[in-house]
């Protein structure tokens, strides 16, 4: 029989959110309907909400709950379970590609989906989004390993493949940046190097592995990675300075930081060695310049990481041992919790930068 929901509705025209009350359809042979516990709140979010919508948006992609539905051709969890809803499917070699949301509202529109809604007292979704959650396992903090952990700590762990010793800039410290910080500390890389505007922000990145903190707000953030990373043989063979980290993450996705991220890291030397890499996380809004010159003659590289390249089956039991050996610090990395009902004055402290780490729903 059909569910009753509280759901998070970013309205086709301007305006604030609407909760509004709906009601979801039985879950049909892969969908599994989710009563959740908490929901992380995510900057992407925030694109949806500003940018321009043709429909009503139902939001929000990551969250933990506990399975009270699934379709017959369900066999990962059943009723009962406790899962993680994620928007990366969770099985890249499973056949059948998962179906978006979308949810009839009572004025007869259609409020559609990226994939998964988690704003939301009670969500469906595709089998392919839901991951199981050990039922020990804490229902709260762990709602950010859909996003946020897996976006940062995949980037560094699989995107770039860090290795124990190499050098390591994170552009952002948010709750994506963090989750990059701590993955690089896990590794053993060495330095790992902060960069934000705020002091506070970058004594916070501390916690979490950072090893130097660099305020772009009073430096230049390219010049101060150089002097702190200058190499014995001063120059490369084309005569640039040989300086700069192996590598660099953008996680904010704005014009600026997106183009410093290629100058930070090091150049390669000609029959020696290639350059570092940048990598570009955070969701961007714009397009970029970047030095065509410095990327070939010095032979680095400039890549993207969506997702953190993550499988979530694979990889969210690694980062639950994280968690659970102390290497990653959930309970500090969400600062802020909010109710369902409070979803704009949420959404408005995200907007102005206000949350240190990453905010959730509890629900």
């Amino acid at each position: 029989m059909p569910t009753d929901a509280r759901v998070v509705v970013c309205p086709a025209g301007p305006g604030p959110l609407q909760i509004q009350d709906i009601s979801l359809p039985d879950p049909g042979p892969y969908q599994v309907v989710v009563k959740q516990f908490a929901s992380g709140i995510c900057h992407s979010q925030l694109h949806q909400m500003h940018g321009p919508r043709q429909a009503p948006t139902v939001l929000g992609h990551e969250s933990t709950g506990v399975v009270i539905a699934a379709g017959r051709e369900v066999s990962h969890v059943s009723e009962g379970d406790h899962v993680m809803v994620t928007w990366v499917p969770r099985d890249p070699n499973a056949t059948r590609k998962p179906d978006p949301v979308s949810l009839q509202l009572d004025d007869g529109s259609i409020a559609r989906s990226q994939g998964v809604f988690t704003w939301a007292d009670t969500t469906i979704a595709d089998e392919q989004f839901i991951v199981a959650l050990p039922k020990d396992a804490p229902v709260d903090v762990t709602a950010i390993i859909g996003c946020a952990v897996m976006t940062g700590s995949g980037a560094v762990y699989h995107t770039a493949a860090v290795n124990e010793g190499e050098s390591v800039a994170v552009y952002g410290v948010g709750g994506v940046g963090l989750s990059a910080i701590a993955a690089a500390a896990v590794i053993g890389a060495d330095p790992i190097i902060a960069v934000d505007l705020s002091e506070e922000k970058l004594r916070f990145a501390e916690k979490f592995g950072a090893t130097i903190g660099i305020n772009a707000s009073e430096c230049d953030p390219v010049e101060r990675i150089r002097e702190i990373t200058q190499m014995p043989e001063g120059t490369t063979s084309f005569g640039a300075p040989a300086a700069g980290v192996d590598y660099a993450f953008d996680c904010i996705g704005i014009k600026t930081t997106m183009e410093q991220i290629l100058p930070s890291v090091r150049p390669g030397m000609l029959g020696h060695n290639t350059g570092g890499m940048a990598v570009l996380v955070g969701v961007p809004q714009t397009n970029v310049e970047i030095d065509a010159r410095d990327l070939l003659v010095n032979e680095k590289k400039y890549i993207g990481s969506i997702g953190g390249s993550c499988r979530p089956d694979r990889d969210f039991p690694m980062f639950l041992r994280w968690f659970n050996e102390g290497d990653l610090l959930l309970n500090d990395l969400v600062t802020e919790r909010y109710t369902l009902d409070q979803i704009n004055e949420a959404t408005d402290a995200l907007t102005s930068g206000e949350i240190s780490g990453r905010s959730i729903i509890e629900l």
